[in-house]
C-alpha cells in the first residue's frame, strides 16, 4: 500500500511540475488568441478568440523570411560550431596541460559578456562586407558557441581509451585518421547533444542578430519577434502567434531528440 501511495505522490509531483512548466507556454496560446483590448483588460483566458493574429502576424513583418533565416544562420552556425569544436575538444582532453590551458582560455573568453565583442565583431564584418548577411551571423554565432561544443565534448574524448588510438596509430592511422575513424564514431551521442545544444543557442540568439543586420531580408525571427513593439500599441496577440510559430518546431525538435539529448549529456557526465 505505501508503495502504491508513493508511486501515486510522485506522479502528482511530476504533474505539477509539468504544469508549471507549461503555463508561460499556456499563457502564450492564450495572448495569441486575444485582441489588444482583451489583452488590457488582464486575465488568463480569451473572453472571444482572434483567430487573425496569425494571418496578421505574417503580414505585419515579413515573418516566413525572418523565419527562414533563422533556420538558415541555425544550422550554418551549428556545422561551423562542430568543425571547430570537434578537433579543439579533441586537444583539451589530449593535449595534457597545453589542453587544459587552452579550454580554460575558451571557457574564459565565454565569461565576458557577448556585448562588449558587438564593437569589434562589428566593424570587422564590415570590412569583409558581412553586414546585413546571413553568413556574418553564421559566421558569429558558430565561433561564439565554440566554448560551449569544446566544454560538452571535453568530457566525451576523455571517455574513450587511449589504448584504442594507440591500436589504430600502430595499424598505420596518423593523429587525424584515428580522431576521424575511432575517436569521432565513439563521439555520436554527445556530438548529438551538442550540436542540438548549439542549434537552440544559434537560433534563440538576437543581441549579434539585432546589431549586424538592419535589412528585413537577413534579420531573424527574434529581431522580427521585437518589431511588433510599436510607438503607442505593442501587438501583444500578433506577436503571441509570431512567437508561437517559431518556438514550436523547436519544442518538436527537442521532443524529438530527447533521448539523444539526454543520453548525451548524462552519458558526458561520468568522466
Amino acid at each position: 500500500m505505501s508503495a502504491v501511495l508513493r508511486r501515486g505522490g510522485l506522479r502528482v509531483a511530476l504533474a505539477a511540475v509539468a504544469l508549471v512548466a507549461l503555463l508561460p507556454l499556456l499563457f502564450l496560446v492564450s495572448l495569441s488568441l486575444r485582441s489588444v483590448d482583451d489583452i488590457a483588460n488582464g486575465g488568463w483566458l480569451p473572453t472571444a478568440f482572434v483567430w487573425s493574429n496569425f494571418s496578421k502576424a505574417f503580414s505585419t513583418v515579413p515573418l516566413s523570411t525572418m523565419l527562414v533565416n533563422s533556420w538558415v544562420v541555425a544550422i550554418g552556425a551549428t556545422v561551423l560550431t562542430c568543425v571547430v569544436a570537434v578537433p579543439a575538444a579533441y586537444v583539451t582532453a589530449r593535449a595534457g596541460a597545453r589542453g587544459e590551458r587552452l579550454q580554460t582560455l575558451l571557457l574564459a573568453s565565454y565569461c565576458a559578456p557577448p556585448i562588449v565583442a558587438v564593437l569589434p565583431l562589428y566593424y570587422l564584418l564590415k570590412q569583409a562586407d558581412l553586414t546585413n548577411s546571413a553568413l556574418g551571423l553564421v559566421l558569429v554565432n558558430g565561433l561564439a558557441n565554440v566554448p560551449v561544443a569544446v566544454w560538452l565534448l571535453d568530457g566525451f574524448v576523455r571517455r574513450v581509451p587511449l589504448e584504442v588510438e594507440e591500436a589504430g596509430w600502430v595499424d598505420g592511422l596518423s593523429t587525424t585518421g584515428g580522431l576521424r575513424r575511432i575517436v569521432l564514431p565513439l563521439l555520436a551521442p554527445g556530438l548529438v547533444a551538442a550540436l542540438l545544444i548549439c542549434l537552440f543557442l544559434s537560433y534563440n540568439e538576437f543581441l549579434f542578430a539585432v546589431s549586424f543586420s538592419q535589412s528585413t531580408s537577413s534579420q531573424t525571427l527574434p529581431v522580427g519577434l521585437s518589431l511588433f513593439q510599436g510607438d503607442r500599441t505593442v501587438q501583444f496577440g500578433q506577436q503571441a502567434a509570431a512567437s508561437l510559430v517559431g518556438i514550436v518546431p523547436m519544442y518538436v525538435l527537442a521532443v524529438v531528440a530527447q533521448k539523444w539529448l539526454v543520453g548525451g549529456l548524462s552519458a558526458g557526465a561520468v568522466k
